[in-house]
């Protein structure tokens, strides 16, 4: 039977309460010093978890807010001013450039976004300490068609090009200078007129297990449910555990989570990158090595764009650049475009540079059942990387004709 979610008059009042935040919120950033938008800001993930749709428990983006809140209130350096945008403005060409600012970051609005943004901007302080003076770096958080949709699974809606869409066009259209993405939900194709220079130290890649009825999957009885959105998750959990369900579960960390205590399903498959960003590793019931479950192209790299040509920034994100990270996830994500993959197909990919200097990529194809799936390997040197990658995917693109995804 379907769950009946019942508007109590306490709900009601909070609700009211958040809208009045959110209006007080706006006018006070042009009325108030800036020493006070730390306070205000602590309030952010909290604010935009209602505004996005991508929560239903005030109770969710509270404890969202308390955390981004408590990780950034103690950085003396957060001279920043942080503005919501939604989609529309970008659509219809109305969003301005801030006067004042020396550079404007753009990102989405969840929580584990906005954490990434400001991590960028500490990066960005640390490296050119003029731009911690009040006012020279804002945040715009841009909601984009990905976070409208979250009843729906990406494959069935447009796939990764829909969280970066309205960021992109704000950024060529100088209404935002750079943008901090997520790689893994990055396309392969870039639009004409963006960049991607930079992409700041990678966090651990690997997947981990969630669940309050057993330590793995091995352990949930058959017909148990798995919610992931990810058909490279659902590949390889049925490839391992065919007895098992999957069902789309989409929304952001703080979200599922709650859906998992709910009983909504009885696991989840989350990234162990985002879990840390967030500070939300107490959450972890199991860390899944590699060959338990490959992890998706990209995953834990945060990078970020530029407009092509844009010689200032380029020289704002030069020392921001870690190079091993862009060197492992440029051979990964030339091996997803010799796929041409996206959301809709079950891909994984991974490439380390071992102690040894040479870089070593395995990469995964499979039938979004799990009845299949193809694997295989490379080695090389770090300056070949991007033609291991590439040959990789040539393989097995080979090897699963034009029809394998029909």
């Amino acid at each position: 039977p379907k769950k009946v979610i019942r508007v109590t008059t306490s709900d009601r009042i909070v609700l009211d309460l958040i809208w009045v935040v959110v209006v007080v919120w706006s006018w006070l950033i042009s009325l108030v010093p800036l020493y006070w938008l730390d306070f205000l800001s602590a309030m952010e993930a909290f604010v935009f978890g209602i505004w996005e749709g991508t929560s239903r428990s005030t109770r969710d983006s509270c404890d969202a807010g308390a955390r981004c809140g408590r990780r950034n209130y103690h950085d003396a350096s957060r001279k920043v001013v942080t503005r919501m945008v939604r989609a529309s403005e970008v659509s219809e060409g109305t969003l301005t450039r801030p006067e004042n600012a020396v550079l404007v970051i753009g990102t989405r609005g969840s929580p584990l976004a906005l954490a990434q943004a400001h991590e960028t901007k500490r990066r960005l302080i640390e490296a050119h300490p003029e731009l911690a003076n009040e006012g020279a770096i804002e945040i715009s958080v841009i909601n984009t068609s990905g976070d409208m949709f979250l009843d729906k699974a990406l494959a069935d809606i447009g796939g990764k090009g829909l969280f970066t869409k309205e960021i992109d066009r704000a950024q060529l259209d100088g209404a935002v200078d750079i943008a901090v993405h997520s790689m893994k939900d990055v396309p392969t194709w870039l639009p004409e007129g963006i960049s991607l220079p930079c992409m700041l130290p990678r966090e651990d890649t690997r997947d981990v297990f969630i669940s309050f009825k057993a330590n793995s999957l091995e352990e949930l009885p058959p017909g148990s449910v798995i919610g992931s959105a990810s058909l490279r998750r659902q590949s390889q959990i049925l490839a391992k555990c065919p007895t098992l369900k999957v069902e789309n579960f989409r929304g952001n960390v703080q979200s599922r989570l709650r859906k998992l205590k709910e009983g909504v399903v009885d696991a989840t498959l989350l990234a162990y990158a985002g879990l840390s960003r967030m500070d939300m590793t107490e959450n972890i019931t199991r860390i899944l090595e590699i060959d338990e479950m490959l992890p998706a192209v990209a995953q834990g790299a945060i990078g970020i764009t530029v407009r092509t040509g844009d010689v200032k920034m380029m020289k704002f994100l030069e020392p921001l650049n870690h190079h091993e990270t862009k060197i492992c996830v440029d051979c990964e994500r030339a091996f997803l475009e010799k796929l041409d993959g996206s959301c809709r197909t079950p891909i994984a990919g991974q490439a380390v540079i071992g102690t040894d200097g040479i870089l070593r990529f395995r990469g995964l194809v499979a039938k979004p059942d799990g009845s299949v799936v193809h694997e295989t390997k490379r080695e090389g040197k770090p300056e070949d990387a991007v033609a291991l990658g590439a040959d990789a995917g040539i393989e097995l693109k080979a090897k699963i004709g034009d029809d394998f995804f029909n």
